[in-house]
C-alpha cells in the first residue's frame, strides 16, 4: 500500500506548498536500510546518541528524495527534485503518520504489554492462528517508540489481524503509541523489573503499560496478581478484564480458571475449566515462563472464540521461538548467519541487511538458503518478485531455494547461481553444501524445513563449550555511553585482548555499522586483523613497536607514543621515508605512572615536536587511576587538571586542535562533565559498569553442557587429589569445562559454582584440564543440560569476587578453543 506524498502532507498536517509528485510505500530511519530509494520516505530522528540529519545527504546520494526533517541545510534547498517536510518533531510525525494508517483498517487487532514474554506470546497466537487468518505482526521485538509505527505500517489489505508489541521504558511513552496500536484485544503478560530504573515503583509501570487498552474491548492477564487486579481497578478497566486464575472461588463468565498444572518430561497438560465447561490442554514445555506464555494465549484464543477441539490440537504442536539471528564459524572459511525458524518477509529484509553487512566487511561472497514463506498474505507471485528484488538490492550472490512455492518462481530471481530444491532432504542428498568456499551463508527457514539439519553440515564442528556474545547488548552498552557524552564528543572503544575475549572482529564490525568514532588495539598485529576483516574506521594502537612504523603505515594505524624512544625512532622513519604529517597519539603521564610523558618532560618534547613535521600530533590522551572510587575523587580530580595544563600547552606548540580524552569508562558515568573531545568505553561495553552505572547489559556468557551424572555415597572423594571430600550422598555431574578452556582451577572445592536450571551449584574437587565436577545433588538436570558459568544469572563480577580477582580477568581468560557465537535478539 502506498501513500501520495500530498497524502502524507495532509496527514501531518504540514503547510501547502509544491511537492514533486511521488508514493510513498517504505518508512525509512536508518540510513543503512535503503532498499527502495524511490518510495521511500526518510523520518530524521533526533535521539540522544545520534541525528538523522547527519544522513540526509547520504540518503540524497543513494536515490532518496522524500525527507521528514525538523531543519534545513542550504545545500539541501538547491535540490529540484526532493520533497523536503518540515515539522516540529519528526519521531512525532512518524507516529502521526502510523496513526492514520492504522485507522484506515477496521480489523481486530492484539496489543501485548509486559515485562517479559512479549515476543513469545505474539509468536505462539502466530503459530495458532495462521492457518485461519492472515496475520501481520511486529518483527522480531519491535516495540519501541520508532518499531511500534514501523510494524504498523505493514498493515495491508490483506491483512485480517494484527499483533504488535509494545515496550516502554519510561513514563508517559505509551501515550504516544496507543493510538498507534489501537489494540481491540490487549495482553498484559506480566509485570517485573525489567526497566524498572525509570519508574517509582511496579504500580506505576503497570498503570503506564494498561494505558495501552484504555479504548480496548477485552484485557487478557493474569487474575491472580494482585499488582495488576489492583490497576485495573484504579483506571477503571476491571470489567474489560478476561482473566486467568487458580483461585477456585472466582468463577465469572469472563474468567479462565485452571484447575491444574502438571508438569513431565516432555512437556505440560494444564486442566482448566471455561463457561462451566472442563478441557485440558498439552504444551511441549515445562518452564514456568512458557506456562505462563501458553495460558496467555488460551486465554487469547478463548475471547477470540476458536473451537476447543482445534485449541487442543494447535497448543500441542506450538515450537521454540526463536528470538535471536545468531553469527557462527562454518566449514572451509565460510561464515554462517543462522536465521531458521523465523521466515516472514520483514525478518527476511533484517537478515538481509545484516548479511550484507558482514559479507562486506570482509569482502565475501554473499549465500542464502531460503525456504518456503508460509502465511504472508500475499498471492505468490507477488511474494517472490519482492523477495527477489530484496536479494537483487542486497546483492547476493547465490540463491538456493528449498519448497515448492518458491521453486516454482525461480525465474524471478535474477543471480547467476541459483539452484531450487522440493526439500531439505533433496538439498542435502545434492551435496551442494560440500562446495561452500570463503562465503557467508544466510540460513533463513521455516520450522517445517528443518533447516538445523543443514546446520549440522556446514557449521565447523568445535568444542561444546561457548562464550555467546550478545550483538545487541553491546550495541545498548555503547549508546547507553553515548548517551552520557555531548553529540561532538567522539567515542573510542576498547576491542584489545581480542575484544576482551569476545572475539574482535564481529565486535568491530558491529560497532563500526553502528558509527563508532575509533578504535582502539593494544599490538599493531590486532589492528592488522581487523584491517583484513574489514574495518575501515581509524584504529588507534596502544602498545607499537619501535620497528613497527612501516606495518603502521601500510595498515593506516595510529600509535600511541609515550616515550622519547619511539618518538625520535618514528621521526627517523618518517624523515627517511619522506613522509609529512603520520598521524600519532601522545600519552601523557597524570599520575597512573605505567606509561606516558610526565609533565617535567614537557620543554623537551615541544622542542621536538617543533623542529619536525614527518609527525602529526592527532591526539593527545592520558589514563585515569582510580576513576570508578570516590575515595580518590581528589586524585582523579588532580589528575584531570594535570591533563588539561599538559595537553594546553602541546596543542599551543602544535598550532592545531587535537583530540583530548583521559575518561575511561568509570570517568564517563561519573565525571562526564570532563569528557574533552574523546572518550574512551572498556569493560563497560562489555557489560560490566566500573561504576555500578544503572541500564548496562551483559554482553558475554559463558555456556557448557552435562557430559553424564553419577551418584556418589559421602564415604568417597571426587577428582584429583582426592580434594572433593563428600560430607552426604551426592549426585555429581561432569560438565564439559576445565582450566584449558579459561576456567581458574582457583574455582574449584566449593569456592565458585555454576547456574543450572535456576539454581546454583557448587564445583566440587579439583577443577581438570578439560572437565570439572558440580554437586546438583538439589537441582532438577539431566545429562545434556546447559549450564552457565557465567552470564545473566551469575555475573563475571561475582566470578570474579570468589577468587579474588578483577572482572577483566575472567573475560579474557576465555581461551581460544571455546567457540564464540554472535547473536542479535
Amino acid at each position: 500500500m502506498t501513500y501520495s506524498i500530498y497524502e502524507i502532507v495532509r496527514i501531518l498536517g504540514i503547510n501547502k506548498g509544491e511537492y514533486h509528485p511521488a508514493q510513498i510505500g517504505t518508512l525509512l530511519t536508518d540510513s543503512r536500510q535503503v532498499y527502495d530509494a524511490e518510495q521511500s520516505l526518510f523520518f530524521a530522528l533526533q535521539t540522544a546518541t545520534n541525528d538523522g540529519h547527519k544522513y540526509v545527504q547520504e540518503l540524497y546520494d543513494a536515490g532518496v528524495r522524500n525527507f521528514v526533517v525538523q531543519r534545513t541545510d542550504p545545500c539541501w534547498l538547491q535540490w529540484q527534485d526532493a520533497n523536503l517536510l518540515m515539522v516540529d518533531n519528526p519521531l512525532s510525525a512518524l507516529q502521526k503518520l502510523a496513526t492514520a494508517h492504522r485507522h484506515k483498517f477496521n480489523i481486530p487487532v492484539i496489543g501485548i504489554v509486559g515485562s517479559n514474554g512479549k515476543t513469545i506470546v505474539k509468536e505462539w497466537l502466530y503459530q495458532l492462528l495462521r492457518e485461519d487468518k492472515t496475520i501481520t505482526r511486529s518483527p522480531r521485538s519491535y516495540n519501541s517508540q520508532t518499531g511500534v509505527p514501523l510494524s504498523v505500517w505493514q498493515i495491508s489489505e490483506q491483512t485480517e489481524l494484527g499483533i504488535f508489541e509494545a515496550g516502554i521504558s519510561q513514563p508517559g511513552e505509551m501515550q504516544h503509541l496507543q493510538p498507534i496500536v489501537a489494540p481491540t484485544i490487549g495482553i498484559l503478560t506480566n509485570i517485573g523489573d525489567a526497566h524498572q530504573e525509570h519508574f517509582a515503583d511496579l504500580a506505576q509501570k503497570c498503570d503506564e503499560k494498561l494505558e495501552l487498552f484504555r479504548h480496548s474491548n477485552i484485557i487478557v492477564c493474569n487474575g491472580d496478581n494482585e499488582l495488576i487486579n489492583n490497576c485495573l481497578h484504579k483506571k477503571g478497566l476491571a470489567e474489560k478484564a478476561f482473566t486467568w486464575t487458580s483461585a477456585s472461588d472466582t468463577e465469572k463468565a469472563h474468567s479462565l480458571y485452571i484447575d491444574s498444572v502438571k508438569k513431565m518430561d516432555a512437556g505440560t497438560t494444564i486442566a482448566y475449566t471455561f463457561s462451566g465447561q472442563k478441557y485440558s490442554i498439552e504444551i511441549p514445555f515445562a518452564d514456568d515462563a512458557s506456562i505462563e506464555n501458553a495460558i496467555n494465549c488460551l486465554a487469547t484464543l478463548l475471547c477470540l472464540q476458536v473451537p476447543q477441539e482445534t485449541i487442543r490440537q494447535r497448543m500441542k504442536l506450538l515450537e521454540p521461538v526463536a528470538m535471536r539471528l545468531d553469527v557462527r564459524p562454518g566449514k572451509n572459511g565460510c561464515l554462517l548467519v543462522n536465521d531458521s525458524y523465523n521466515s516472514d518477509i520483514n525478518s527476511l529484509e533484517i537478515a538481509l541487511a545484516f548479511l550484507e553487512g558482514r559479507a562486506t566487511a570482509q569482502s565475501l561472497r554473499k549465500v542464502i538458503i531460503l525456504s518456503d514463506i508460509p502465511q504472508s498474505g500475499w498471492s505468490a507471485h507477488e511474494l517472490y518478485t519482492h523477495v527477489a528484488r530484496l536479494l537483487a538490492f542486497r546483492n547476493v550472490d547465490k540463491v538456493i531455494g528449498i519448497g515448492t512455492q518458491i521453486t516454482q518462481h525461480a525465474h524471478l530471481f535474477t543471480q547467476s547461481e541459483k539452484s531450487f530444491y522440493l526439500s531439505t532432504d533433496e538439498f542435502i542428498r545434492s551435496g551442494e553444501w560440500k562446495a561452500f568456499r570463503n562465503e557467508v551463508i544466510l540460513l533463513k527457514g521455516s520450522r517445517h524445513f528443518q533447516f538445523e539439519r543443514i546446520d549440522q553440515y556446514i557449521e565447523q564442528k568445535m568444542h561444546e563449550t561457548v562464550l555467546e556474545v550478545n550483538l545487541d547488548a553491546i550495541v545498548h552498552n555503547f549508546n547507553l555511553y553515548r548517551s552520557k557524552l555531548h553529540p561532538n564528543t567522539q567515542l573510542v572503544c576498547m576491542v584489545k585482548a581480542d575484544a576482551y575475549g569476545s572475539g574482535s572482529s564481529e565486535v568491530a564490525k558491529t560497532l563500526q555499522y553502528h558509527r563508532c568514532d575509533y578504535l582502539a588495539v593494544a599490538i599493531a598485529e590486532e589492528g592488522i586483523r581487523l584491517r583484513e576483516d574489514g574495518i575501515k574506521i581509524p584504529i588507534l594502537v596502544l602498545n607499537p613497536e619501535v620497528h613497527g612504523f612501516e606495518t603502521l603505515l601500510e595498515y593506516s594505524l595510529e600509535p600511541e607514543v609515550y616515550n622519547f624512544r619511539i618518538l625520535e625512532a618514528f621521526i627517523r622513519e618518517a624523515n627517511r621515508r619522506g613522509i609529512s604529517h603520520f598521524p600519532i597519539h601522545l600519552k601523557i603521564d597524570t599520575g597512573m605512572h605505567r606509561l606516558g610523558f610526565e609533565e617535567q618532560d614537557l620543554p623537551r618534547l615541544t622542542h621536538i615536536l617543533k623542529h619536525q613535521n614527518g609527525l602529526r600530533i592527532k591526539g593527545v590522551f592520558s589514563h585515569l587511576a582510580a576513576s570508578e572510587s570516590w575515595v580518590f575523587d581528589d586524585f582523579t580530580t588532580q589528575q584531570i587538571s594535570t591533563f588539561k595544563r599538559i595537553a594546553r600547552q602541546i596543542e599551543d606548540v602544535c598550532g592545531h586542535t587535537v583530540i583530548k580524552h583521559i575518561l575511561n569508562s568509570a570517568g564517563i558515568e561519573r565525571f562526564p562533565s570532563e569528557q574533552n573531545d574523546m572518550a574512551r568505553l572498556g569493560i563497560s561495553l562489555y557489560g560490566i559498569s566500573a561504576g555500578n552505572a544503572e541500564g548496562v547489559r551483559n554482553a558475554c556468557s559463558l555456556r557448557s553442557s552435562i557430559l553424564q551424572i553419577k551418584h556418589i555415597p559421602k564415604s568417597e572423594t571426587v577428582g584429583y587429589g582426592r580434594r572433593g571430600v563428600l560430607s552426604r550422598d551426592t549426585r555429581i555431574a561432569t560438565i564439559r569445562i576445565g582450566y584449558a578452556d579459561g576456567l581458574s582451577r582457583r574455582l574449584g572445592n566449593g569456592v565458585g559454582c555454576v547456574w543450572i536450571n535456576g539454581h546454583k551449584a557448587p564445583f566440587v574437587g579439583n577443577i581438570c584440564m578439560d572437565l570439572s565436577m558440580i554437586d546438583i545433588t538439589d537441582i532438577p538436570a539431566n545429562e545434556g543440560d546447559m549450564v552457565e558459568v557465567f552470564g545473566d544469572h551469575l555475573s563475571v563480577k561475582e566470578v570474579a569476587s570468589a577468587i579474588d580477582t578483577i572482572p577483566y580477568e575472567v573475560l579474557t581468560s576465555v581461551s581460544a578453543r571455546v567457540k564464540r557465537v554472535y547473536f542479535k535478539e
